[in-house]
């Protein structure tokens, strides 16, 4: 069988049938390629980069006996349904934990995605040696934390931050102590050059800060729609999650033909039934979902009772509505009108998505991992790999996310406006009173809203 990486995080990943050669290649060059895991071309291009070693079987012992008489395709097969169960469960307990443990499991994951890819970087290019060098890549970790967790609080909890002075003063100047932070590890990163060592000291700085950009800047976009309301973090994960697991039960069980060369055991059949499952489960899902505030309603600080909050009046994306069938579909149930929420419409778009789209970034983490001439990222989980081998697809999907509300959902948040104006002194108070009832006078609504209040 080829040399090929198993469990990622996307859907299909490995999901299939252990293809036939020939399927895989077309030529002797080709299926050495397979079998290699790089081609000549890239050897001969890069011959320097040595090969990390693969990390060890670290299937519970348990699990191993229990499954000791199975072929390796079918105890694959039971070790990443026992563990994918358990992540579900866990996956669960922190929804029922709320939004502020979600969050602070989103960093957690970031953390660990970012420490599996610069350990790679730093077994390939055996950079343990230079100075400073595992140091200066968490700090850069830690300034662009600093910076958008810092961006985020300030936005969506302003009225926390303008209560607490030392917050005040904090958000005030945060992009110039974030700047500051950031120029400090610049700095220290020239200061740490080691002549005959400039070129891998460079190859690792803009290894660290594309790490950063892919990790760092992609869970900040799940923090940002997790505020948006839960339902909107947990229906796009849980799509990909679905299509993982379809796509690899449709390709375990009927996976015939190869989908890419990147990864050859993915099948068309895998995808294409991937896709069918994750749009129906997007939308029973999504129907669940939003008929319960504590998934819709975005998060916010209640300055009242000091404590988060996730409580409001759902927006006529949440309240049901009757829509009319097309002819063909009233032909065929018998239904003139069917009774939806909106978000289900827009949970199409999304299960779409994490079903055609999101697969790329597995297919991006396969090229990367081929190109090092690795298996996984890590052997965090037995069977699955490291935690960016479950994560690859969920950053893809994260931007998609945070997008699609920018430019049809979101509009101008009232409160947030309030709480802005209430920050301000009492003359610009004022000020933007006087303009505002100026405006409404001129429009002809203030005495209607005068005799409406009268």
């Amino acid at each position: 069988s080829t040399n090929v990486r198993p469990a990622g995080a996307c859907p299909g990943r490995d999901g299939v049938m252990d293809l036939p050669e020939r399927w895989h290649t077309g030529s002797d060059s080709e299926l050495k390629v397979e079998k290699d895991g790089a081609s000549d071309g890239e050897s001969k291009v890069d011959p320097g980069v040595p090969e990390v070693p693969a990390p060890a079987d670290d299937t519970p012992e348990v699990l191993n006996k229990a499954l000791s008489g199975l072929s390796s395709r079918w105890k694959n097969w039971w070790v990443r349904g026992i563990l994918t169960l358990a992540m579900i469960s866990f996956f669960f307990l922190i929804i029922y934990l709320g939004p502020m443990v979600l969050m602070m499991i989103v960093l957690c994951v970031q953390i660990k995605c970012f420490q599996e890819i610069i350990t790679i970087g730093y077994s390939v290019y055996h950079s343990y040696h230079l100075p400073w060098f595992r140091t200066l890549s968490w700090y850069f970790l830690l300034c662009v934390n600093y910076f958008f967790y810092g961006e985020t609080v300030t936005d969506s909890f302003f009225a926390l931050v303008q209560r607490e002075e030392p917050l005040r003063i904090l958000s005030k100047y945060h992009r110039i102590i974030s700047f500051a932070l950031y120029l400090t590890g610049f700095c220290m990163f020239v200061l740490s050059l080691v002549k005959k060592h400039y070129r891998l000291q460079f190859y690792m700085f803009g290894w660290t800060h594309v790490t950063l950009l892919i990790v760092v800047t992609q869970s900040h976009l799940i923090i940002h729609n997790l505020f948006e309301g839960m339902i909107w973090f947990i229906v796009p994960i849980s799509c990909v999650i679905c299509n993982d697991i379809m796509a690899y039960m449709f390709g375990f069980f009927f996976g015939r033909t190869p989908l890419i060369k990147l990864s050859p055991k993915k099948t068309w059949e895998g995808f294409i039934g991937g896709l069918f499952s994750t749009i129906v489960f997007g939308i029973m899902l999504s129907y669940v979902m939003a008929g319960c505030r504590y998934f819709v309603c975005p998060v916010e600080f209640n300055t009242n009772s000091n404590s988060f909050q996730v409580e409001c009046e759902p927006s006529e994306l949440f309240q049901l509505q009757d829509y009319a069938l097309p002819s063909v579909l009233e032909s065929v149930t018998g239904w003139t009108t069917v009774r939806l929420y909106p978000f289900q419409i827009h949970s199409i778009a999304l299960s779409s998505f994490a079903s055609i789209m999101g697969p790329f970034g597995g297919f991006f983490a396969s090229g990367f991992k081929r190109a090092f001439k690795i298996k996984d990222f890590a052997n965090t989980i037995p069977g699955h790999g490291g935690i960016m081998d479950r994560f690859d697809c969920q950053y893809l999907m994260a931007t998609f996310v945070n997008v699609y509300i920018a430019s049809f959902i979101r509009g101008p948040n009232p409160s947030k406006v309030i709480q802005q104006l209430l920050a301000l002194r009492v003359d610009q108070q004022l000020h933007i009173f006087n303009s505002l009832k100026a405006h409404l006078t001129e429009k002809g609504l203030l005495p209607a809203l005068q005799e409406a209040t009268a």
